[in-house]
């Protein structure tokens, strides 16, 4: 993820508060159940801050990015530097639940990377899993934050199955956002990619931002007509 994502995703942004939202309706109740809990790509913090001030829990969370994770917003959780694919010995089936929010879109090979996550489950656990949704929609935003591809049910369903996991609940989420995805779309086309990321990630202040949130609750969840984003609860066999 570019540096310039952390400077535009804030606790207050809608997409955020959107995105928490409909974790609680989708895979919420795993929470409080968990005796272990990690994030990967956990970032500066934001769903780790979260659930600390909503479930009182803490999150390990594991990036890449020592920038990030150097300005956190978490509050208690603990935090760590390190690669998933090193697999090593005292993570193993360590966590009943992992989040990846806004990570497998990122990575070039998913059954590769999946493969390492179970290898950090331990079994019967749950990875809650949160990506960009609707293909068409790609453009020069996703290819300046680093996005490989965008998703469908379709093709989750796919990745789950390729790797040995079950679909337990989904959900596509931000669908009052979407005509929003097609303007960002066009209106990106043919621009130079510098500040593109917190161009097209804009709140536009405060009242913006407010009427944004609320456009954005205007759909039931769960929901599988569309929505500009997706989340999904993989679950490995135990």
């Amino acid at each position: 993820m570019s540096d310039d994502w952390y400077g535009a995703a804030t606790l207050d942004h809608f997409w955020t508060q959107r995105r928490f939202e409909v974790l609680r309706r989708v895979a919420g109740g795993l929470i409080p159940k968990a005796s272990a809990i990690a994030e990967v790509g956990c970032g500066h913090g934001l769903l780790q801050r979260q659930i600390e001030d909503f479930y009182n829990r803490e999150v390990t969370g594991f990036d890449l990015n020592d920038v990030a994770l150097k300005q956190t917003v978490s509050r208690s959780s603990p935090i760590c530097c390190y690669d998933l694919l090193h697999e090593r010995p005292e993570f193993e089936n360590r966590f009943d639940l992992i989040f990846l929010f806004d990570v497998l879109e990122h990575v070039s090979d998913e059954d590769r990377f999946l493969r390492a996550v179970q290898f950090h489950l331990a079994p019967g656990g749950n990875v809650v899993i949160n990506v960009p949704a609707l293909q068409s929609m790609y453009s020069k935003f996703d290819q300046a934050v680093g996005h490989f591809r965008r998703y469908d049910i379709d093709s989750l369903r796919r990745i789950a199955q390729r790797n040995g996991m079950t679909v337990a609940a989904l959900s596509y989420w931000g669908l009052p956002l979407t005509p929003l995805l097609l303007v960002r779309k066009l209106w990106l086309t043919g621009g130079s990619y510098e500040g593109i990321i917190s161009a097209g990630f804009d709140n536009r202040g405060p009242a913006m931002n407010r009427l944004l949130l609320w456009a954005s609750r205007c759909e039931p969840i769960p929901q599988r007509m569309t929505g500009s984003a997706l989340m999904a609860v993989f679950a490995k066999p135990a």
